[in-house]
């Protein structure tokens, strides 16, 4: 799939394939950042496997919305969205708010544990949203030069 525009002068949306290279980017420094967390705990726990079955996920779970929403919240481009010069925006073409942010990364959550089906709704949906960007009235736009990059702006 390729970028497409829905109206003239509206933002273009990434392809399928860009939007998914973006997602499995962030996901690499997600794992990174995972390593990392759990390191900053292992001291506590006497350089022992963590056992917790609630308080550990929940950490990483924290740990991850505080990556996404900070990015998003401030330039709203994580560095995946960065590199495939893709933007995240509210409906005032805007930065997100944090509250956007925390509704955007539960109902991701809930995309990926429904096996992706969130994310692939895209494909069947006219303005090519998915849940996520339903939920969180926010949406990914494909940035068509770099200067749009560099100076926050999406036109």
């Amino acid at each position: 799939m390729t970028e497409q525009t829905q109206e003239p002068g509206s933002p273009a949306k990434p392809g399928f394939f860009r939007y998914l290279a973006a997602i499995f980017y962030d996901l690499i420094l997600v794992i990174a950042l995972f390593f990392f967390a759990t390191a900053i705990l292992l001291p506590f726990n006497q350089g022992e496997a963590i056992q917790s079955t609630f308080f550990f996920p929940l950490y990483l779970l924290s740990v991850s919305f505080i990556f996404y929403g900070w990015f998003w919240t401030h330039g709203g481009q994580t560095l995946g969205l960065r590199v495939w010069k893709l933007r995240l925006i509210n409906e005032q073409q805007i930065d997100i708010s944090w509250k956007q942010a925390f509704i955007r990364y539960l109902i991701a959550c809930c995309s990926w544990l429904a096996l992706g089906l969130g994310f692939f709704w895209r494909i069947w949906q006219k303005d090519s949203k998915t849940w996520h960007d339903l939920s969180s009235k926010s949406v990914i736009i494909f940035l068509e030069s770099q200067s749009d990059i560099t100076e926050g702006s999406i036109e």
